[in-house]
């Protein structure tokens, strides 16, 4: 079987891998494109010489100025927070591709009115077109998964899924690269500042535009009662005709999954709030959340936001040397990330989500140490070399600094999503992933509003507190959350209820093997497939993520 080798959960018609299905899926990650350029762009916009001097940031005390930078950053992730929740409202009454158009066009009503900012009217716009911004791409953010995976076929869902992240890491590599660029080739200038704010609506815009093409999601329509439509998206998509016993057996999958969720939770917006009230569906909120505050515990969007400053500390001197590093770490993570993509099915499925997010951060928290006492002992900032090159010890950090880097990206990056989307039964799934986005927004938020001022006051100590983060993330993980992997997810609830959570994977594969067993046996006697009677749970592809709620 080769790497990219399809496994189907049934015979499936070769039209239905046709390009529609790849084209919108495409179209849609251009949201990605947008989250990734925009939380890329703006650390080292504000180093910008023709920024700083447009926006007289000279005139500010230290402490000022790393309460000015905090706040254009992060007024960003705070609206992102919002949309995300708000997601979950346009999402149940206009469907996914309305939603993903109207967060777009806010999207880009916030780039217009940053474009409109100078030295004489001051941050207001920029810091109001950050927050629309925001909103539009924290619903984003919770809506393109979700749509991606209702059009997707199963065999290639993690594939389509995985443009998504792709897109993500490709935005981020340019917003990384975008004022390297014009720092070297454009004189200091209100243009070359502008420019990199200009370029956010490129996706955007190409995203607005595909939205007018791709189709509604089917299972949506079939949700809403709109039958016809729905049947018409579906056949659009796979290339099939009604009869065909593919699309027959599909939309019988889809009412039998709305019929249940209906007869469990029932019709309306506020019925799945309901579940909320349970102990058992609480914990795994609260999970879920603190996934994503580890993710950002190891410092990733400090990083991200405030490279300069990060390598400044660490000894690299000069505008377009800080900004050459930065484009670098984009390379790193982009390369990790399609390391990630080519082979998760082996670093998920086989490695497992545990052991990746436990050396993962073991690892990163290795370096973020090394890197602490680097900057303790040496204090390259203040202490800068004169011949104007890295010293062996900073090149030493310089390398730890992009080990880390590798360390993080196959393991916190985009593990935290995946057990996310996993560990929520059906009838809290899709607020469930509301709540994911949320809380990766929330938490970045604290991070990027907070780094600056920790910056200053704590130096050296930042990188020690996010090693502390990243071990306590390795306990955290060790002993609260139970591996995933070739679970059912059917069987979650059976999960997270075994103790101690180290061996709960290996006690439910069991019961699930037993149960096997019983039913074949209980077939071969009867001959028939009494599936109710020996209480087995039909297994499919946990990576999958399943049909589940409007």
């Amino acid at each position: 079987m080769t790497l990219l080798a399809l496994k189907e959960d049934r015979p499936t018609p070769r039209a239905v891998y046709n390009w529609r299905v790849y084209v919108s899926a495409a179209i849609a990650s251009f949201a990605s494109c947008m989250i990734g350029y925009d939380s890329a762009f703006i650390g080292t916009t504000l180093s910008l010489p023709s920024f700083t001097n447009e926006f007289n940031f000279a005139s500010y005390s230290a402490s000022e100025l790393a309460l000015v930078q905090a706040n254009i950053v992060s007024v960003y992730q705070a609206g992102a927070f919002f949309g995300s929740l708000f997601a979950y409202v346009t999402s149940y009454y206009l469907g996914r591709r309305k939603s993903l158009f109207a967060f777009t066009l806010l999207f880009i009503v916030g780039a217009g009115l940053m474009l409109g900012a100078n030295g004489q009217r001051g941050l207001g716009l920029i810091i109001g077109g950050r927050v629309l911004a925001g909103i539009g791409v924290g619903g984003a953010s919770n809506m393109v998964p979700i749509y991606i995976s209702e059009l997707a076929p199963p065999a290639v869902r993690g594939r389509l899924v995985g443009i998504y992240e792709l897109g993500w890491q490709i935005g981020g590599l340019v917003g990384f690269w975008i004022n390297y660029g014009v720092n070297t080739t454009l004189s200091p200038s209100h243009s070359q500042w502008l420019i990199p704010f200009a370029v956010q609506l490129i996706p955007a815009g190409l995203l607005l535009i595909g939205s007018l093409w791709i189709k509604e999601s089917p299972r949506w329509l079939f949700a809403k009662g709109r039958r016809e439509e729905g049947m018409a998206n579906l056949c659009w998509m796979r290339k099939l005709e009604p009869s065909d016993i593919y699309i027959v057996e599909e939309v019988s999958y889809i009412d039998e999954d709305l019929a249940r969720y209906h007869q469990e939770v029932g019709a309306g917006f506020w019925n799945p709030f309901t579940a909320l009230k349970q102990r058992e569906v609480q914990w795994r909120f609260f999970l879920g959340s603190m996934l994503f505050l580890c993710q950002n515990g190891s410092g990733i969007n400090a990083i991200n936001y405030y490279s300069p400053t990060v390598f400044k500390g660490l000894g690299i001197t000069g505008t377009n040397s800080s900004f050459l590093t930065t484009g670098v770490f984009g390379c790193v993570k982009t390369v990790f990330t399609f390391v990630w993509l080519l082979i998760s099915r082996y670093l998920i499925d086989q490695f497992g989500r545990r052991n990746l997010l436990m050396y993962g951060g073991a690892g990163g928290s290795v370096c973020m140490w090394i890197l602490g006492a680097y900057i303790k002992i040496a204090n390259p900032a203040e202490n800068p070399n004169t011949s104007g090159k890295l010293s062996s010890g900073g090149i030493a950090a310089i390398f730890f600094f992009y080990l880390w880097t590798a360390c993080y990206t196959p393991s916190w990056n985009g593990t935290p999503w995946v057990i996310n989307s996993e560990m929520f039964d059906q009838n809290t799934r899709s607020l469930g992933q509301a709540s994911a986005a949320a809380s990766n927004w929330f938490w970045n938020f604290i991070i990027s509003r907070f780094t600056p001022q920790m910056f200053l006051a704590m130096s050296y100590g930042v990188y020690m507190f996010f090693a502390s983060l990243m071990i306590l993330s390795v306990a955290f993980v060790y002993f609260l959350i139970p591996e995933t992997k070739s679970i059912p997810l059917e069987t979650m609830d059976r999960l997270f209820q075994v103790r101690p959570v180290r061996r709960a994977n290996s006690a439910v594969m069991e019961e699930l093997r037993l149960q096997d067993e019983a039913f074949r046996r209980g077939a071969g006697e009867k001959g028939t497939v009494g599936v109710d009677k020996v209480g087995v749970s039909l297994v499919e592809d946990p990576h999958h993520l399943n049909k589940d709620d409007v």
